[in-house]
Parts: structure tokens; sequence; C-alpha cells
């Protein structure tokens, strides 16, 4: 596959607007609270699925090499962090986001924040039970499913919930801008 230059700038735009989300945090546990999760789905909208996955995988290899560019920093030993299913999961969302805005001609606020909306369902089917196998099999910890649905979905989801409505507003706005050109 060929990228253009383009392309390959915007696609590092969205590496690095990622990892300044992961700096912009709220401390929780087992993970903080931070624009990560707006910066993968606008990278679904703005680049499509392919690129839009692309920059998340880079943001994630890039993590993964030593860049201090997670929450907690970087390495491979981030694999065996609770949170790092999350960061799995911002791939694949990037990616469904991406299809189903590529799929809908009208890319109306509703469509958006829908197309976010299940990018965020993705980000957790991975995550949660990333969280649920790290606290219980490497970490040890006694949970239980109910508990890490509690501290790994429900407390994130009002916050998520509104980055997909700031997302639809934002990607609506953007996407009629570059039509303008």
């Amino acid at each position: 596959m060929k990228i253009s230059i383009k392309n390959i700038i915007n696609i590092s735009l969205f590496v690095a607007l990622t990892a300044i989300g992961a700096f912009i945090k709220i401390p929780i546990a087992p993970a903080p609270i931070t624009l990560q999760f707006l910066f993968t789905a606008l990278s679904g909208i703005l680049l499509g699925s392919k690129y839009g996955a692309l920059s998340q995988l880079l943001y994630m290899l890039i993590g993964l090499f030593g860049v201090p560019i997670f929450t907690k920093g970087g390495g491979f030993n981030y694999i065996f962090e609770p949170s790092f299913g999350y960061i799995i999961g911002f791939v694949f969302a990037s990616y469904a986001i991406g299809k189903i805005v590529e799929k809908n001609i009208n890319s109306s606020f509703k469509n958006i924040a829908m197309a976010s909306f299940v990018g965020i369902m993705v980000t957790y089917l991975i995550g949660v039970p990333y969280l649920y196998i790290i606290l219980k099999h490497v970490n040890g910890v006694n949970i239980t499913i109910n508990k890490v649905l509690n501290i790994g979905l429900i407390i994130f989801l009002p916050g998520d919930i509104l980055k997909c409505i700031i997302t639809g507003i934002l990607g609506e706005r953007i996407l009629k801008y570059r039509r303008m050109f």
C-alpha cells in the first residue's frame, strides 16, 4: 500500500494527538479518564478506517518500543498494565468508526456520534476482558467480573458518552469544512 505524504502527516498528527490525550487525564483507578478516545474517534472519522487504525497502531507500537506516550509511561512491559487492553481497543475502534463513517453518505452529528459510540463499545469489548485477565491472572487480584465492569466500564461510561457527543460535533464541523476545499 502506497501512502501519500499528506496521509503520513495526518497519521503522524493523530499519533501525536493521541499521545497528548494520554496526558490530559483525571486519575482514577485502575485507568485514568483521558482524551485518548476523542482523538482515536477523530482519527477514524477524518482519516478513514485504514489510516485511522494505522495511526492508533503506530501510537501503540511507539509506546511499546519505550517512548513514554501512554498514561503511565511506555515500554514492552506495558502489556502487563491492566489498562493496555483499551489501547489495543483504540486500533479496532478507530477502524470501526472509520468504516461506519465511510459507509454513511450523510456525515451528520447523529451518525458520527453513533459511530463514536460503536467505537467506544469496541474499546470496552477488548479493554474490559483484558483488564480482568491482567488483574486476576497476572496480578493475582481476587476480583469478580461485576467489579471489573464497575471499575472498567461503568465509571467511564458517562465521560465516554460525552466524548462521543463532542466527537459528533467536531467531526461534523470538520468534515463540512473539509468538503468546502
